[in-house]
């Protein structure tokens, strides 16, 4: 089954108290099967590239794949370490996630809320904390 939907997604860092804050709201689909969601929307980059990003949501983990003047494939796995390589204009840097904890709620089939709480090391540099917020609600086309 596949729907529109309206996302919202907020992340916030804390390195070291130096809070840092993005969001992002985009038009999307939402498909499931059984169970696998998937959320697929596009956003601009401040370079005005597109860049895709497709969150897949399972009962044990997440993977968020982004595609375009951005590339990554991050993976959150509870209370697991998990690497990957970001590459962008300016260059790669890896990228090692700690997982504290994923919470995924889909209760009426038109609204959905997914927190991640993690921490990042870039280039071996000192963990930073992050929060991903992500909600999405149908859309009703007309």
């Amino acid at each position: 089954m596949r729907q529109s939907v309206k996302i919202e997604m907020r992340t916030t860092i804390d390195d070291n108290g130096q809070m840092e804050y993005n969001t992002i709201c985009q038009l999307g689909t939402l498909q499931r099967r059984e169970n696998i969601h998937v959320l697929l929307f596009e956003e601009v980059s401040e370079e005005n590239a597109v860049i895709k990003n497709l969150i897949t949501i399972q009962p044990e983990k997440v993977n968020i794949k982004r595609t375009g003047n951005v590339m990554m494939n991050q993976q959150f796995v509870e209370r697991q370490i998990t690497e990957n390589v970001l590459r962008h204009p300016y260059g790669t840097i890896h990228m090692e996630t700690y997982t504290n904890a994923i919470s995924y709620e889909d209760t009426d089939q038109e609204n959905g809320q997914l927190t991640i709480d993690y921490t990042v090391k870039l280039n071996g540099q000192e963990a930073r904390k992050h929060l991903l917020e992500l909600n999405y609600k149908k859309e009703d086309i007309a």
